[in-house]
């Protein structure tokens, strides 16, 4: 579920050109580190806003 909200919140920001990066990169971390996504969709998460973690 967390995956699927991400994904939407995702598409919309990049459709609308308002995704925060830095914030959305934040909570993708803390999605992963509370094991709400995999490391496989939180790759795929990161990928679709433009490239690797910065971090």
């Amino acid at each position: 579920m967390t995956y699927k909200l991400m994904k939407r919140i995702i598409e919309n920001g990049l459709k609308k050109g308002n995704l925060d990066r830095e914030a959305t990169l934040q909570k993708l971390d803390v999605f992963l580190m509370a094991d709400r996504i995999t490391v496989e969709e939180y790759q795929e998460l990161v990928e679709m806003m433009g490239g690797a973690d910065d971090e």
